[in-house]
């Protein structure tokens, strides 16, 4: 416990991390780096190796556009993550499909909102559309929500896979 933190014993703590982890997942790595070290005791260690794509131009990248080429698995979404987790634990993270013919009444098509949405979800749903998209600050704007609240909403729509973040911070509805 008192040992300081010496280079030369970051290969084995990385060890240990590595065979404690379900897998390893590399944002950024230099052509040099220790993550690329824990990359490899992760893969002898029979553990998932993900990787996030980078610029080919930027030195920080080579690592991981290097393990990707190796046979890591490609991450472009949080989803490529957690479908790589264990069943039950993916169960508990993602949410359930939704089935959008349950609603009430019979409203038009564009009217459809998905089931189980609560009042703040539903309130930012209606306002985005799959043909175009939204900003946030729009967002925060129309529906009158805190920031707080407002975000929470966009949060679980995304990961109920009801609607996508594009860059700049706009809003659409996913088709």
């Amino acid at each position: 416990m008192k040992t300081p933190p010496l280079r030369d014993n970051f290969p084995y703590r990385n060890r240990i991390i590595s065979g404690l982890s379900l897998g390893v997942l590399l944002v950024e790595a230099s052509e040099r780096s220790g993550s690329l070290i824990t990359a490899r005791l992760a893969m002898e260690q029979n553990r998932e190796v993900l990787a996030v794509p980078g610029n080919i131009t930027s030195k920080n990248s080579f690592g991981t556009n290097y393990l990707i080429k190796s046979g890591a698995k490609l991450v472009q979404q949080w989803q490529d993550v957690v479908s790589e987790l264990p069943p039950e634990i993916s169960a508990a993270i993602l949410p359930p499909k939704i089935d959008e013919t349950e609603t009430k009444g019979e409203p038009k098509q564009s009217e459809l909102v998905p089931a189980g949405l609560n009042e703040n979800e539903r309130k930012i749903w209606q306002k985005l559309s799959a043909d175009e998209t939204t900003h946030v600050d729009s967002l925060l704007e129309q529906s009158e929500l805190s920031f707080g609240d407002l975000s929470a909403a966009l949060l679980n729509l995304e990961m109920r896979e009801l609607i996508r973040m594009l860059p700049g911070k706009h809003y659409a509805r996913k088709i």
